[in-house]
Parts: C-alpha cells; sequence; structure tokens
C-alpha cells in the first residue's frame, strides 16, 4: 500500500477535495437538523459520484485538478446551516 505522500499533487488534491465535501458535523438531536444533515450528505455524495463518473469518462490533462474545484464549488453552494451540538450548547449558554 502506497503512502498518501507517494500521490501525486492532483491526486492528493482530488481525495481531499471529496473529504472536504463528505466530512460534516454531526446534526444536533432536532430533528429538522438530522433531516438537513442527510438530505445534505446526500446532495454532496451525488455531486462527489457524478464528478468522478465524469472524470472517469473523460480523463484528460487537468482533469484531476478541474474535478477537484468542481467539488470544492459544489460543497461551497451547499453550506452546513444546520445546527450542531456545539452551536445549540453555544446558544444555550447565552440564553
Amino acid at each position: 500500500m502506497s503512502r498518501l505522500t507517494d500521490l501525486s499533487g492532483d491526486v492528493t488534491g482530488l481525495l481531499t477535495a471529496i473529504v472536504e465535501a463528505l466530512d460534516m458535523p454531526v446534526p444536533s438531536i432536532q430533528e429538522a437538523d438530522e433531516r438537513e444533515h442527510y438530505r445534505l450528505l446526500e446532495r454532496r455524495s451525488a455531486d462527489v459520484r457524478i464528478a468522478l463518473a465524469v472524470l472517469l469518462r473523460h480523463p484528460g490533462s487537468g482533469a484531476l485538478d478541474d474535478t477537484a474545484r468542481d467539488i470544492r464549488d459544489r460543497t461551497a453552494y451547499d453550506p452546513v446551516t444546520y445546527t450542531t451540538p456545539y452551536r445549540s450548547q453555544e446558544r444555550g449558554a447565552d440564553e
């Protein structure tokens, strides 16, 4: 098995973009936050799957960087808006 440092920069960039897209904070225990977390994870997973499918069909020069950029752009378009346990504790302290 190769170490991460053995991977080229563009592969590492693509893998990092994928991890960043799918690594989301857990939601609060409120049902609405859990639903939003699930929906956001579904959207981001679909975005990653589609970007990788396009990459596999159309590999080429710069394709890995373009795919990583596309995933990051889509992730930024769908930010986390639900409440996390950390945020709900912060709000409770202020009330």
